[in-house]
């Protein structure tokens, strides 16, 4: 009953935040998607060399190889972005370089879906099911409840230390910090997925592109 009443509470004063956040990244998503009408030939041809030469090296198990390697890349990518987010919300002027992030995050995943379906047509949304869509459905949410908590952060700190100067800063901060901490053990599993699951489920439905890339 507690915990509902706080879910309650704490959906009441965040929401607005959760709107506005998810409208930035909707609206990158869009213009990722809408820039890959923007390339112009060379640049598609490029892409899509770059595509088919991917597509092989999967198709033999190239991915496969050097797994811890993988995973730490996987990590330091995906942590890295969540680190820049803890250190803007710790900062004033931190709020609208947040906002910048996640519509960036928007476009790069608009971007590299559009990019597929547009180019293989079903084939490339199969792919993007199976390689860009199961780490997001982790990742994105974690990233828009990061956003939001530090954009909390950041406005209470305005608040109680340049308007009223009066107020307690520490539970917010470890609230903060343990809401990107928390994400931080999630990213990690995400990583585990993408080294190790990933390069099985795109092996699956490269053949079928690979010839498509060749022919």
């Amino acid at each position: 009953m507690m915990r509902n009443r706080t879910l309650e509470q704490y959906m009441k004063e965040h929401l607005s935040f959760y709107l506005f956040v998810g409208v930035v990244f909707v609206t990158g998503v869009v213009f990722g998607a809408v820039m890959v009408n923007a390339l112009s030939l060379e640049q598609k041809q490029e892409l899509s060399r770059y595509l088919g030469s991917f597509f092989s090296s999967v198709h033999q198990g190239g991915l496969e190889g050097d797994v811890t390697g993988s995973f730490k890349d996987s990590f330091s990518m995906h942590i890295k972005w969540f680190l820049i987010i803890w250190v803007l919300g710790l900062s004033v002027i931190g709020l609208p370089l947040i906002l910048i992030l996640d519509f960036l995050k928007g476009v790069l995943v608009g971007f590299t879906v559009g990019y597929l379906v547009g180019t293989l047509s079903w084939k490339g949304l199969l792919f993007a099911l199976v390689s860009v869509v199961p780490p997001n459905l982790v990742v994105i949410p974690l990233l828009l409840v990061c956003s939001v908590t530090a954009m909390a952060f950041t406005i209470h700190l305005v608040k109680n230390r340049f308007i009223s100067r009066k107020g307690a800063l520490y539970e917010p901060f470890m609230r903060f910090s343990g809401v990107i901490l928390t994400s931080g053990v999630l990213l990690l599993g995400v990583s585990v997925f993408e080294a190790y699951v990933s390069p099985v489920m795109m092996k699956w439905v490269t053949p079928m592109l690979v010839t498509m890339s060749g022919s």
